[in-house]
């Protein structure tokens, strides 16, 4: 059974930082690709973060590039994010995806975790 669970979400100031953690089991972690998503109501579902098996490669859309570092552990079968110079802008439900295509795709979520960023 493949569980993503995250945690590590809650209330920031802005400026402030969050470390997000999510913790992989019943996968082979290290051969996914992982990403970091993250959804507001009113607001489609917005990719934040990706990091390539091996950690080869890391890719953030703009609009958290240099506040945002993903990162994984594989021994830990564990992906992390830490946010900094945190905005109100980045309040929302944040998930955890797991990809893999191995002649078909092989995708998880996990639950989310809720970052909210306000004074």
């Amino acid at each position: 059974q493949v569980q993503l669970v995250e945690s590590g979400g809650g209330l920031a100031q802005p400026g402030g930082s969050l470390t997000l953690s999510c913790a992989a089991s019943g996968v082979t972690f290290s051969s996914y690709v992982m990403s970091w998503y993250r959804h507001t109501p009113g607001k489609e579902r917005e990719l934040v973060a990706t990091i390539s098996s091996g950690s080869i490669n890391t890719n953030y859309p703009n609009s958290v590039k240099g506040r945002f570092t993903i990162s994984r552990d594989d021994a830990k079968n564990t992906l992390y994010l830490q946010m900094n110079s945190l905005r109100p802008e980045d309040t929302g439900v944040y998930y955890c995806n797991a990809r893999l295509w191995l002649g078909r795709l092989f995708e998880y979520w996990g639950q989310g975790t809720q970052v909210t960023v306000s004074s």
